[in-house]
């Protein structure tokens, strides 16, 4: 039997403040471009960066990040990340040259890669049973909130203050988790302290997963057979292969072999990767339909995803309590028809839009079903997992979410094409949502063979052990 931690949803609240900051700041940053490239006088080329640095290396180092929660302590690792992220988001909200924010990007992603795994291990080995998939529950809803808000929030702040506040506001955040948390989740050790750090796997795991970021960011902006797209994910092949092939022949590899034949783990990676492709993919051409249809102001969008935001609360809502009923396969299966149902809703939008109850129904729709599979994603991926594993699972899922954020945007910018051009009217934005229909329908089908059976049980320990 495990003893309920005091304090213990003070903790979740805490942690989840802090994994808020990191998922705002994937898409806050997309509404402050054209302010940030007039302050700073950057180019086309450098505003992607501002956006690709931070994803780069948060997306690049999450395995790393979850190891070392393992191996070294997942409250220690926690409080080394949010620590650098609040220092970098300062440093990002003084930047005065393009150079200095993009550095300062890249090392916001740094800490975020240390402290999100580190988080959902703390979660993950701190409730048990029904209380777990509630607090992953809540945990999946940040995944779609923190995104829809950071809409709003570069919006307001950059019409406000300014563009350096979409920073400056993780700072006092940041300070007051690092002030509260270590009252709230005790310093435990490692059960299992790594031999040595495994530098090759370290190495090409890491390069792997970054290309691949980075290649995909490039697609939607360059397209898919742009030269530098084509070498960059073809490097991303060989260094993954390499990663895999390294993993066989190390006595403690970044990533055990076990793991990536574990159903459960890489079900929920799975779930976890559409869903974010999807949500991510969605946003981007929603955003795009109420600018350039409805005529709507950056801020005015914002407040667009506010409803999103809280159909994502409710579907993960929803989604927690329906686990403990149902199980986690038809629960996967019914989000994404859900949302399924909400694209091809926004497939229909007319070219004459002038008003918001042509983009609502849709869009709500979407978020209520990928809230649902946010939570699924995590409570399938976690369960059962040893606890000196966890920060390594938790690693591999906010690899998917990520790479998910990066694959959906690169798609809808492919499939969208015509429309964001202003050349096809809305062909494009119909055949994109179209296809976000067809996806979400298609893993709706496969997670009910994919995804594991069963439901969560009272004591929920570990079924596993590698």
């Amino acid at each position: 039997m495990h003893t309920a931690q005091p304090g213990r949803w003070r903790a979740l609240a805490s942690l989840c403040a802090a994994q808020f900051m990191l998922i705002v700041d994937v898409t806050v940053v997309n509404v402050a471009l054209p302010s940030i490239a007039a302050d700073l006088s950057l180019s086309r080329s450098a505003l992607t960066w501002v956006f690709a640095a931070y994803s780069l290396t948060f997306g690049g180092l999450l395995l790393l990040g979850g190891r070392l929660a393992d191996g070294f302590g997942r409250r220690r690792t926690f409080l080394l990340g949010l620590a650098v992220f609040t220092a970098a988001s300062l440093l990002s909200g003084l930047a005065w040259t393009g150079g200095v924010l993009i550095a300062a990007r890249a090392v916001q992603g740094v800490g975020a890669a240390l402290l999100s795994p580190a988080a959902m291990s703390i979660i993950t080995t701190t409730f048990h049973g029904p209380e777990r998939s509630r607090a992953l529950g809540v945990w999946g809803a940040i995944g779609g909130t923190g995104a829809a808000v950071g809409v709003l929030l570069g919006g307001a702040l950059t019409a406000g203050p300014g563009w350096a506040w979409i920073f400056f506001i993780n700072v006092p955040v940041g300070l007051a988790v690092l002030a509260v948390l270590p009252g709230l989740v005790p310093a435990t050790p490692p059960q299992h302290r790594p031999a040595g750090l495994d530098v090759p796997g370290t190495l090409t795991g890491t390069a792997a997963a970054a290309l691949l970021v980075y290649g995909l960011v490039r697609a939607g902006d360059a397209g898919w057979a742009s030269p530098v797209v084509l070498v960059t994910l073809a490097a991303a092949v060989g260094c993954a292969i390499a990663f895999v092939l390294i993993a066989r022949t190390v006595r403690e590899p970044l990533l055990p072999p076990a793991l990536l034949t574990n159903r459960p783990v890489m079900a929920g990676a799975l779930v976890m990767l559409a869903a974010s492709s999807l949500l991510l993919a969605g946003f981007f051409l929603s955003s795009w339909y109420a600018q350039h249809r409805l005529g709507l102001s950056a801020l005015r969008t914002g407040l667009v995803f506010l409803p999103a935001a809280v159909g994502t609360i409710l579907g993960a809502h929803g989604a927690a309590h329906a686990l403990g009923r149902l199980g986690a396969r038809p629960t996967a299966a019914i989000g994404f028809a859900v949302s399924g149902a909400g694209a091809a809703l926004l497939a229909r939008l007319p070219a004459d839009g002038t008003a918001l109850r042509d983009l609502m129904p849709g869009f709500i729709l979407l978020s209520v079903g990928l809230g649902a599979g946010f939570v699924c994603a995590t409570t399938t991926a976690m369960r059962g997992v040893d606890h000196h594993r966890a920060g390594l699972v938790s690693g591999i899922v906010n690899t998917g979410h990520e790479l998910g954020g990066a694959l959906g945007v690169a798609l809808a910018s492919v499939l969208a094409a015509s429309s964001l051009s202003g050349t096809g009217g809305m062909s494009g934005l119909h055949a994109a949502f179209t296809a976000c229909a067809v996806a979400a329908f298609a893993m709706a089908a496969l997670a009910l063979w994919l995804v594991p059976p069963g439901r969560p049980e009272a004591t929920d320990g570990p079924v596993f052990a590698h």
